[in-house]
């Protein structure tokens, strides 16, 4: 680095101590007062877009959101509706001259229309059930939507609405499985399945076009819209799985049906791994879709693939792209696709040409979270964030390579409130493999004082940590603590082989890693190393576990959602093909992977965990932390357990998450020092906090 450099970088420094010191800290409540937006959609003429912003209210333990417009340019931003019910999923009228809606004013998700030129909206759809997803044909004449019924019952909401209130109410309470899934998530199976309808808007009829015993689109966590609707709106592609043991399978397939629910056609049979998520070209001549290439490996590279209409064949078309794709939108000629890829802490946005396969990298250094693609092609409104800055949409121009923000709904909040950026440093890992590791330093830092640190292992564990928005990066900066977040082997983002590494090795690399990566941490001259804590979240939680049984220089753990015994985490969870890829025997011996388990090493336990799950954790039962807990207590280990009584593996952003940010900030202080909690804990439990 040159004087100069040093000079200005330095100066940049200086100011940004400045500044941050005229902020106030970030605390938990700050959080709430972050606004979501997103859901951005571009008009038919590419002039505006149509989005959505969710807004919180902490202490009502509520949310609202609501549509928003504004100008291509981000220009004159207006608000479409006010209703306290939430109004979202806006879709632009074939005409451009309303925006059509999904809201939950009546009591059920259902369609709404409202001109642009002023009025009330008027409720299109009535269907029972309720929707999710609507998607509108070209031709404006129809909108394709999901809800859950009984295969028995198809599209007839009374029969529905007798079953389920039978259920609910009657005299017997039970759930009866003759096969797996018995539950998936947060619900027992029960016979529901989600299908696919067909809702006539001048006919104003229903028709199920996927019935069976079958999810389609297929099952994913918060729901699916993975389905598309052809040019010429005459058929359907969807995704689904459609075999005997779906506890154990990845086999989803993409399908096709005529938009009358006829001529139903499996068009990924041959590949007996995940087929997903598929999307008409513009011109009608191809479908693309993510595919993946080894069964039951859910952590596979996920790849893009098109299929040719004409001819019939498939073809995967981003080999030589070696991490995940993300997302992806035809572009409006048909000629290229744009898509999202994990790539080291960011997820940028890329473009290939479906000829030559040649992939360039459009918007680099990015957390992009979801992306529209103008109708003339010549630019893309998409949404992003940074460890330091809350998400807003911004738009990117083709032809200048040009981008700028057009919201800036959290400008306010990051002008008051201390929002702490991360620093990115590399460290040798396992086998000498580099390590990319995030540094947040907390609020009013002085590098002439020793803070704590808190170390933060994700879950997955194959995903990454990413330079984006997170409410741990910013609430434990704001109470005194340094956070630190690595992305060790098992992370997407650094190559097929990286992320690969840890199947059935939970226990060997990427213990190495983080033993390096708290090496590395505890030389640095700011960093208090007799007062360093850790926390993890599923596989993060596992790890946390681990700690617990292989090391005691950690001061405390927090193990949220963790794995404690592997032998009884692989007959309680119900996708069993993670289990079954995940957690295989690296010798002759099927038990192998017991040696994994934390639960086999408790007279090495001592350091004081705090413990969170939830009852309706079905992915990693709630038993396991009970288990951990007991034991702990046994041996007189100071510990705490949580159980949200109403929540899954993601607890509730307003209803759980303040218990859960204020327990660890709890926690933290009596065992690292930082600043106290702002609430007591016991008090949130009974309700007596908020009053």
């Amino acid at each position: 680095m040159t004087k100069k450099s040093f000079l200005f970088v330095s100066v940049f420094l200086f100011l940004v101590s400045i500044t941050s010191a005229q902020k106030s800290a970030f605390t938990i409540e700050d959080i709430y007062k972050i606004k979501g937006v997103g859901s951005q959609v571009i008009s038919h003429d590419g002039t505006k877009i149509a989005f959505t912003v969710t807004t919180s209210d902490l202490h009502k333990s509520k949310s609202n959101t609501d549509i928003y417009i504004m100008n291509a340019d981000g220009s004159d931003i207006k608000q479409l509706t006010t209703n306290p019910a939430a109004d979202y999923n806006p879709i632009w009228s074939i005409d451009d001259k309303g925006i059509y809606f999904v809201s939950t004013r009546g009591g059920s998700e259902q369609v709404y229309y409202l001109s642009l030129q002023g009025g009330e909206a008027a409720q299109v759809t009535n269907y029972g059930l309720g929707i999710s997803s609507p998607k509108l044909s070209d031709d404006g004449k129809y909108f394709l939507f999901t809800a859950q019924v009984f295969p028995e019952c198809g599209a007839d909401e009374n029969c529905n609405k007798k079953i389920s209130q039978a259920m609910e109410n009657g005299p017997v309470q039970a759930h009866l499985a003759d096969s797996l899934f018995i539950r998936h998530w947060t619900e027992y199976a029960d016979g529901q399945y989600s299908h696919l309808f067909v809702y006539n808007i001048e006919k104003k009829n229903v028709v199920d076009v996927t019935p069976g015993y079958f999810d389609s689109p297929a099952f994913a966590a918060g729901g699916s819209s993975n389905y598309s609707i052809s040019p010429d709106s005459k058929e359907i592609t969807f995704d689904s799985k459609r075999v005997s043991h779906p506890e154990a399978s990845t086999n989803v397939d993409v399908w096709i049906v005529s938009s009358d629910g006829t001529g139903l056609k499996n068009i990924t049979s041959l590949n007996k791994a995940s087929d997903s998520n598929p999307k008409y070209s513009p011109d009608g001549k191809y479908i693309a879709y993510l595919t993946q290439e080894i069964p039951g490996y859910e952590s596979d590279r996920i790849r893009l693939a098109i299929y040719d209409r004409k001819n019939g064949t498939n073809k995967i078309i981003t080999e030589a792209f070696d991490n995940w794709v993300n997302d992806f939108e035809w572009a409006h000629d048909s000629k290229s696709i744009y898509f999202t890829g994990h790539e080291k802490g960011y997820q940028p946005l890329f473009k290939i040409d479906i000829l030559t396969l040649e992939i360039k990298k459009i918007i680099e250094n990015n957390a992009i979270s979801s992306f529209t693609l103008s109708p003339k092609n010549d630019f893309v409104a998409y949404t992003y964030s940074f460890v330091n800055k809350p998400v807003d949409i911004a738009r990117y121009d083709f032809k200048k390579s040009e981008k700028r923000d057009l919201t800036f709904f959290n400008k306010e909040i990051a002008e008051k409130v201390d929002i702490r950026p991360a620093e990115q440093v590399w460290v040798k890992g396992a086998d000498g493999t580099p390590v990319h590791l995030f540094i947040v330093k907390p609020h009013n830092f002085d590098p002439a004082k020793k803070y704590p640190l808190v170390i933060n292992v994700h879950g997955g564990p194959q995903m990454q940590w990413m330079d984006s928005f997170r409410a741990d990066w910013q609430v434990y900066p704001g109470a005194g603590y340094i956070i630190a977040f690595p992305n060790p082997h098992g992370s997407t983002g650094y190559g097929q082989n990286f992320t690969a590494a840890i199947s059935s090795d939970w226990d060997g690399k990427v213990f190495h890693d983080v033993m390096n990566v708290t090496d590395y941490l505890e030389n640095l001259p700011y960093v208090d190393k007799d007062r360093i804590g850790a926390m993890g979240w599923s596989y993060g939680g596992y790890f946390m576990n681990l700690l617990q049984a292989k090391t005691k220089r950690y001061k405390c753990l927090a193990s949220m959602m963790g794995i404690y015994d592997l032998s009884e985490f692989k007959n309680e969870t119900e996708e069993l093909w993670f289990a079954n890829w995940d957690l295989k025997p690296k010798t002759n011996d099927p038990n192998d992977y017991e040696r994994m388990s934390p639960s086999k090493y408790t007279e090495n336990f001592a350091t004081p965990t705090l413990i969170i799950t939830g009852e309706k954790d079905y992915r990693v039962p709630y038993t396991q932390s009970i288990r951990y807990f007991t034991n702990l207590q046994k041996k007189g280990i100071a510990s705490r357990l949580i159980i949200f009584k109403n929540d899954g593996h993601w607890p509730s952003g307003l209803k759980s998450m303040p218990l859960y940010y204020n327990a660890h900030l709890e926690w933290f202080h009596k065992y690292l020092g930082g600043d106290p909690a702002p609430w007591d804990s016991k008090k949130l439990v009974r309700n007596l906090v908020f009053e």
